[in-house]
Order: structure tokens, then sequence, then C-alpha cells
């Protein structure tokens, strides 16, 4: 595998497996690495003939008062796992490789980045897409491959590369959870003991919402309600918004009459959990009912 540091490097490597014919599967992270980025990365080397991870922590998708300054960096064990997987380079650029001196180009994505996350984290996606503009025009990737529990990321990056012509298939890879349930995530090493015991609530609530949907409930109120309960229920645990969505324009619905996506973020102490599960509506019996 090779450590790459410049975008130079990058491209330069990359355009060379493109002219040899090769497919490039991109996985872009922030570093950290658990077993739910590990599973995107196998996705992205079972698919390509090539397969690019970027680690950089990108500064400018974190709010004032966010985690950025404490965020977990575990480099040389991220090098160490994309090794053992197979992938063919690692791409750790310094952020000045990201936004040189004179950047002042920014991608927006409306509509999509209003709701949900967007509401509470403001200029957040502004910084995930302009980032991933960036990485992507750096890696030239065919695809690249992005985690069903960010749902709302997966759908804004969708819109963007439909949007910009970019040629790049978007590949969502599934939500990785724990014994208990509760999604992989890196902030979950911020958890105290109690609060770690009580965040598998917030999947069981999509599980039941999820088992409601099945035996014929469509009220989104109802289903969003099932999150709501199961939160409720615990003392470390405040919910900061649970709302079922159409999972492509993130519009909500009042009822579950196709696909949905029903999404929550949960408040575990001072950190911000977030998880979703898609619902399907049951078949409508013949007499309407």
């Amino acid at each position: 595998m090779r450590s790459v540091r410049t975008a130079d490097e990058m491209s330069r490597l990359s355009t060379q497996w493109r002219r040899a014919g090769e497919t490039v599967g991109f996985v872009p992270t922030m570093g950290n690495l658990h077993r739910g980025h590990m599973s995107l990365v196998q996705l992205a080397a079972g698919r390509a003939d090539r397969a690019v991870v970027s680690i950089f922590l990108n500064p400018t998708q974190f709010g004032e008062g966010e985690d950025l300054e404490d965020y977990p960096r575990t480099p040389e064990e991220d090098l160490q796992k994309l090794r053992e997987a197979g992938v063919d380079a690692a791409f750790l650029p310094d952020p000045r490789e990201i936004y040189p001196e004179g950047f002042s180009t920014w991608v927006e994505v409306e509509g999509l980045t209003e709701g949900l996350c967007g509401r509470f984290r403001p200029g957040h996606f502004r910084g995930v897409t302009t980032v991933c503009a960036v990485l992507f025009g750096i890696v030239r990737p065919h695809f690249a491959v992005f985690g069903r529990k960010d749902a709302q990321q997966l759908a804004v990056i969708r819109r963007m590369t439909v949007d910009l012509r970019m040629g790049i298939e978007v590949v969502a890879g599934p939500v990785v959870r724990e014994p208990d349930g509760l999604a992989i995530s890196s902030r979950n090493g911020y958890l105290s003991p109690e609060q770690r015991r009580q965040a598998a609530a917030i999947s069981r609530g999509l599980r039941r919402a999820a088992e409601m949907a099945a035996a014929g409930s469509r009220d989104a109120a109802a289903l969003e309600g099932a999150v709501r309960e199961a939160v409720a229920g615990q003392d470390q645990l405040r919910l900061q918004y649970v709302s079922l969505v159409d999972p492509e324009t993130t519009e909500p619905m009042s009822v579950l009459e196709r696909t949905g996506l029903l999404a929550a973020a949960v408040y575990a102490g001072e950190t911000r959990l977030i998880d979703n599960v898609m619902l399907e509506p049951a078949p409508k019996r013949k007499n309407g009912r």
C-alpha cells in the first residue's frame, strides 16, 4: 500500500490506474477507523481494481463548540488496518493540500441540507460537500462509498454528484452495529459506561418503529413516537430530533405510503449520536385496510 501525502501525487497515481483501464474505488474518512469504516473499505476493495482511502479530519464541517480538537486521531493504527484490508493507496493530506492559500470556493446543496442534522449544525454540510468535491477532483474515482448511518450526508452527496455531472457513482454501505444494536461510531468512545448502556435504546426504538410499520402502522407521529418513548426512558439520553422523511429529498412524511427514512439524533451526555432505519409500508389488504 502506498501512503500518499500530496494532491499531485494522488492525482498522478489515479490517472495512471485509469489509463491502464483499472477502476478506482474511493472511501473518504476522517480516520479513527472502526468496523463501520472497514466495511466500506471492504466494499470498495471488492468492487474496484484499485481502492483508495483518504484520512483527513476536515475542519470545515465542524461548527463552533463541536469536537474538532478532541476528535480521536489514530493514524498509525488506521494505516495498519488499511494495509491488512488490501487497500492500494491511503491518502493523508495536510489541510493545506485540500485548502491551499487563496481557497475561496464552496459547494452547497440547498434544500436537502435544511432539515434533520442540517437544522442543528449550520454550515456542516457545506463543509462536507466542499471537501468531498475537492477529494473527488484529486482522487478521480469511478465510485465512492458512504455509509447509510449518515443517511442525510449520503443523500446530499448523491445530489451533488448528479447536479455537477461528476460521473461518480455513490455506493451505500450498510449500518454496522454493536451486538446490542448501537450503531458503530467514532464518537461512541466518548460515552461513559452508563451512557453506553443506555444508548442502545436508540436502535431499540428504531427497531420497534420498523416492527410497527411491518404490522401496518403508517402514521408518522406513531412511528416517531416509538423512538421518543425508547429514549425518554433513559435519564442519560436527550432526543434532539426524530423524523420520518423521504430518503432522497429529506422532505418530512406525515404518512408512510412509500419507502421512508426514520432518522434520529440523540445526545448521550454531551455526545451526539445519530441513527436511522428504512421503513417500508405494509401491503394494504384487499378491503383497503
